[in-house]
């Protein structure tokens, strides 16, 4: 499903240059569940920021399905992610003045779907997340671990094919880690690939495969029975 093939992405500026990936070669297949670990530093949200075309590489190959998208401009990256592409963040991102209905509609919004199936959609996945008693309340009258849950929903309303999470426990004590990292576990049994950056051991343990960065190289891959709680 995503293949790189000697992937590079340098930073310029006037007097200093930066190498943040440094040929990677990476593969996921589809349904599968990859956790990225490493030191800070060490490229590991820039090759998700690439993977989500979020960020271009400097080099090398970028194949999402059968297409190379490593040079595609701006608006083919948009409508490639539209419907394909869910992302979690570390901190969230969503929008204050919004509600948690509103919030989880977004990704619907910009694919067009009717205002029907706008509602039918997200609120069945407020049911999956547990979090439909919170449908009108805003971002900031919600705890963290209920701010990641509406996130999640966020990413998943659209039926994505992968879903990119950045750190998503980062900001939650362990019981709500614990919540989320078992929502994730869940809808990568139920068949959404899921590429996961985390610095945290034991919820790496929840993927089926661990690769390690350092210095913007691979250096280690860990295939594992998956663990979780």
């Amino acid at each position: 499903m995503i293949k790189a093939t000697n992937l590079t992405k340098i930073y310029r500026t006037d007097e200093v240059e930066t190498t943040a990936l440094n040929n990677i070669n990476f593969q996921v297949n589809e349904g599968e569940f990859v956790s990225i670990m490493g030191p800070s530093g060490c490229g590991k949200s820039t090759l998700l920021n690439v993977i989500g075309l979020i960020d271009t590489a400097s080099g090398g190959e970028y194949y999402f399905g059968d297409k190379e998208v490593s040079k595609y401009n701006e608006r083919q990256r948009a409508n490639l992610r539209k419907g394909n592409i869910g992302f979690v963040f570390q901190s969230f991102n969503l929008i204050d003045e919004l509600t948690v209905f509103e919030n989880i509609e977004l990704p619907l919004l910009y694919l067009k779907v009717s205002a029907t199936d706008r509602k039918k959609r997200v609120n069945e996945v407020m049911e999956y997340m547990q979090i439909m008693h919170r449908k009108n309340h805003f971002p900031q009258q919600l705890s963290g671990g209920q701010q990641q849950r509406v996130a999640v929903a966020r990413a998943v309303v659209a039926k994505p094919k992968v879903i990119l999470a950045d750190e998503p426990t980062g900001n939650l004590d362990s019981k709500h880690g614990d919540e989320v990292m078992n929502i994730l576990t869940e809808l990568n049994e139920n068949g959404t690939t899921i590429i996961m950056v985390t610095h945290s051991p034991s919820y790496a343990e929840y993927s089926n495969r661990i690769v390690h960065l350092f210095d913007g190289k691979v250096v280690t891959e860990n295939m594992q029975n998956k663990f979780h709680l």
